[in-house]
C-alpha cells in the first residue's frame, strides 16, 4: 500500500551486515531518483519546476525521537545560488499508518529570491491495480444546510478530473479538506490542514494514474532576504483491504489518540452544556436561567454567554470594542463565571477578535491593523503588534473574568481582505502570514493557560480544519440549527452526524426542548440543550430524562463510527449509525423511523463485533425486556429494531456477556 510513498531517511541492511542508504544502492539513476529525488511536494522557483531544480541542490538528512509514537524528520534542500531553502518537516507515527509534513520556505541570501509559485504541499501521483477503479470518498462542507457534511463516492475514470477548494479564506466552507482515495485492495487517506484557502486536484491519466495536488489555492510571491513562511500541513494515511469504512476508523482513532486537545493534560471530555441564549445577555438573567436547571434536578457541565456582552447600540454584529457593558455586567462577566464555578461547572465566553466594524475601539484607535476589501474590516493577526495586542486583551479577561472554554468566532470571509493587502509579486503572503498569527494566537493562550479549551466557531463549522482541531473543538458543528431551531431540523441533524463523524469524531449541536426524537437527534459528544427556564410549560420530566440518556451514551461518542443505513434527507426511511467500544465489549445503536416511513421493524447489520460472542441488547425505552444474539447473529442477520409510531426513535445498548458455547 505505500509503494507510492516517499521514503524519508530509508536505509538498506545489506546480507554483508553493510546499511547503506536506499538512494546509494546499485541500481539505475531513474528509479534511485524515484526515492530520493522525488518529494512529495512541488512549486515553481524562478520560473522552473522543483522536478528539476531540487536534484541540483545541496540535500541534507536528519531525525529526531519526538516520543515513543513519533519520529521527526528533516529534509533541507537549499539553492547554492539564490541562498533559498526548502525544508520538509515530516513526523512518522509508530502506532497508524500515518505522516505527515509541513514545508517550510526561507530565504538564507541578501537579495530577494525569485517568485515561488504554485505551491503543491501535496503532489503524489499513484498508480492502481489493473482491477477496478479509483473511487473518491469526499464530503460537502459546511453551507449552515440541512446536507452539510454530505458525503460523496465519486468514481475517477481514465482523463477525468475533479477539483474541490474552500470559499473566501474559511477552510471548511465550500470544500471540505479531507478525502478518501479508494482502489481495489486498499486505499490512502489525504487531508489538507490549513485555516484559509486552499485547492486539490485529482487528475486521472488515460491508464492507470492519478494524480493529487493540494496546497494554498494562490502562492506567486518573492521572499525578502531573512523571510519564511509555511505551507499547509498534509496527512497521508495508508490503509488495505476492501473496507473503507473501517480506514475511516483508523482515522477516528488517531484523530482522538494524536490530535483531539488535552486541557490540564486531560482529553476533552464530552459534555452537556446550557446557554440562555440571549444576543443581549445580563448577569442577573444569566444566573437565573442557569439556576433554574438547578432547580430542576439538571446538573450542567458547561454555561455559555454567547455574543453581545460588550458594548454596542444596534446589535451583536458590532464587534471590536472588547470591553464589558458594565450596566448590564455590573460586576464584570466574573460574577456570572463564580456563581457557574461554584456549582461544578465550566464557564464559556464567546469572542471574535478578527473581525472589526466601522467605529468600533479597534478601528478608530488602529486602522493601521486593520484589513478592508469592500465592507469588510479584519484585524491583520500577521501584523506582530496587532497580535500582540489580541493577546494580551484575550488573555488578560480568561484571567480576570475566570473563563474556562474560550469561544471564537468567525463571521467573515477574510479571502478578499488577504488578497487585497498583496502586490504583484507577493501574493498570498498575507494569508500565510494572518494564517501564522492565528495559529501562534492560540499557541500562545495555551501555553499561558495550559488548563484552557478552545471553542472554534466560525457561523457555525467553516473553520474546522486539521491544524484548528489540533488546538481546538468545535462546540457547534454548524449555525443550521440556529437557522430552523425546530423540531423540523432533527432529519438534518441525523445526516449531518451521519457525516461529520467520519473525520471529526469531537463535534458539538444543540436542540430545543421538544420531544426525544428531536433531542436523540442530536446527541454528539458536545451536546447542547435549548430550554428558556421561564417556560413552565415545558415538558420537564423529557428535559431529566434527555440529559440522563445523554449520560449513558457519551461514553460510546468516540468510539468507532458505522453508519448502518444510506445517508438520506427523505421523509420515508430510517437513519441509523452505531457506535463501538470493542476494547470493552459495548456499544450503542441509534435508530430513527421518520415521519414517512411506512416500515414499522428494520434490521441493522452492526460492524466490528465478536461472531463467536453473546451480547445482550437493551433499548432505552424497553428496560425490562433485554434481548441477546451472537456477534455473527448481529452482523450477518441484522439488529431488527421495531418504531412502531412514525417520527420515532430507538436508543439502544449492547454488550458483550460471554460466547455463545458458554451457557
Amino acid at each position: 500500500a505505500c509503494d507510492h510513498a516517499d521514503w524519508v531517511e530509508a536505509r538498506v541492511l545489506l546480507k554483508d551486515g553493510r546499511e547503506v542508504w536506499l538512494a546509494d544502492l546499485p541500481v539505475e539513476e531513474s528509479q534511485a531518483e524515484r526515492y530520493s529525488r522525488a518529494p512529495l511536494f512541488s512549486f515553481g522557483f524562478g520560473g522552473q519546476p522543483s522536478s528539476e531544480l531540487l536534484p541540483q541542490w545541496q540535500l541534507e538528512r536528519s531525525s529526531r525521537q519526538i516520543d515513543a509514537q513519533r519520529t521527526e524528520r528533516r529534509l533541507l534542500w537549499a539553492d547554492p545560488k539564490t541562498g533559498l531553502q526548502v525544508r520538509c518537516v515530516a513526523v512518522e507515527y509508530v502506532d497508524f499508518p500515518t505522516v505527515e509534513w509541513t514545508l517550510h520556505f526561507k530565504n538564507t541570501g541578501t537579495n530577494d529570491t525569485p517568485i515561488l509559485s504554485d505551491i503543491q504541499a501535496l503532489d503524489l501521483t499513484m498508480e492502481r491495480p489493473s482491477e477496478g477503479e479509483f473511487i473518491l470518498h469526499h464530503h460537502t462542507a459546511d453551507n449552515c444546510t440541512a446536507d452539510s457534511y454530505e458525503p460523496h463516492a465519486s468514481t475517477l475514470s481514465p482523463k477525468s478530473e475533479i477539483r474541490f477548494s474552500s470559499t473566501g479564506g474559511r477552510p471548511t466552507t465550500g470544500g471540505f479538506p479531507y478525502f478518501n482515495i479508494e482502489h481495489a485492495g486498499g486505499g490512502v487517506i489525504a487531508v489538507v490542514g490549513w485555516p484559509g484557502q486552499w485547492t486539490a486536484q485529482f487528475a486521472r491519466d488515460a491508464g492507470r494514474g492519478l494524480r493529487v495536488r493540494a496546497g494554498q489555492e494562490l502562492t506567486h510571491f518573492k521572499l525578502k532576504p531573512g523571510e519564511e513562511v509555511r505551507s499547509p500541513l498534509v496527512v497521508l494515511q495508508f490503509w488495505k483491504g476492501g473496507d473503507w469504512i473501517r480506514a475511516q476508523n483508523v482515522w477516528r482513532r488517531w484523530m482522538v489518540a494524536c490530535n483531539l486537545p488535552r486541557p490540564g493534560g486531560a482529553l476533552v471530555p464530552t459534555h452537556y452544556g446550557g446557554c440562555f441564549g440571549s444576543l443581549r445577555p445580563r448577569a442577573s438573567e444569566e444566573i437565573a436561567q442557569f439556576d433554574g436547571w438547578l432547580k430542576e434536578g439538571v446538573r450542567l457541565d458547561h454555561w455559555f454567554i454567547d455574543a453581545g456582552w460588550y458594548p454596542h447600540s444596534s446589535g451583536w454584529w458590532e464587534v471590536g470594542t472588547w470591553e464589558i457593558d458594565r450596566e448590564r455586567f455590573p460586576q464584570g462577566l466574573r460574577e456570572v463565571a463564580d456563581h457557574v464555578h461554584r456549582n461544578d461547572a465550566k464557564f464559556v465566553l464567546w469572542f471574535e477578535p478578527e473581525r472589526v466594524v466601522d467605529g468600533s475601539w479597534l478601528e478608530k484607535n488602529h486602522p493601521e491593523w486593520i484589513l478592508r476589501s469592500g465592507g469588510a474590516r479584519l484585524v491583520n493577526l500577521g501584523d506582530p503588534a496587532a497580535w500582540k495586542w489580541v493577546v494580551e486583551k484575550v488573555d488578560t479577561m480568561l484571567t480576570t473574568e475566570a473563563i474556562d472554554v474560550y469561544r471564537q468566532d468567525f463571521n467573515m470571509e477574510p479571502l478578499g481582505c488577504w488578497r487585497a493587502a498583496d502586490a504583484p509579486d507577493r501574493q498570498g503572503i498575507t494569508e500565510i502570514r494572518h494564517v501564522e498569527g492565528y495559529l501562534s494566537f492560540w499557541d500562545e493562550l495555551l501555553r499561558r493557560h495550559p488548563g484552557l479549551l478552545i471553542d472554534t466557531c466560525a457561523s457555525g463549522g467553516r473553520r474546522n480544519d486539521l491544524e484548528t482541531l489540533r488546538r481546538a473543538v468545535p462546540l457547534l458543528r454548524s449555525d443550521y440549527p440556529l437557522t430552523d431551531f425546530t423540531p423540523a431540523c432533527s432529519d438534518g441533524q441525523q445526516c449531518q452526524t451521519l457525516g461529520i463523524s467520519l473525520w471529526i469524531p469531537y463535534h458539538g449541536t444543540g436542540m430545543p426542548l421538544s420531544d426525544a426524537y428531536t433531542m436523540r437527534s442530536a446527541f454528539v459528544p458536545a451536546y447542547r440543550l435549548g430550554w428558556d427556564v421561564r417556560d413552565r410549560k415545558a415538558d420537564l420530566a423529557l428535559l431529566r430524562r434527555t440529559v440522563a440518556e445523554f449520560r449513558q451514551a457519551e461514553k460510546f461518542l468516540l468510539g468507532d463510527f458505522y453508519p448502518l443505513a444510506t445517508w438520506s434527507l427523505g421523509k420515508d426511511i430510517w437513519a441509523a449509525w452505531q457506535y463501538d467500544r470493542p476494547e470493552q465489549g459495548e456499544g450503542l445503536v441509534q435508530a430513527f423511523r421518520r415521519e414517512d416511513s411506512p416500515y414499522e421493524t428494520a434490521r441493522f447489520k452492526l460492524r466490528g463485533l465478536e461472531p463467536a460472542a453473546r451480547y445482550v441488547v437493551t433499548e432505552s425505552d424497553k428496560p425490562d425486556a433485554p434481548r441477546q444474539f451472537t456477534g455473527r447473529e448481529l452482523m450477518a442477520d441484522g439488529l431488527p429494531v421495531t418504531l412502531t409510531a412514525q417520527r420515532s426513535s430507538g436508543l439502544l445498548f449492547y454488550r458483550r456477556v460471554g460466547t455463545a458455547t458458554q451457557d
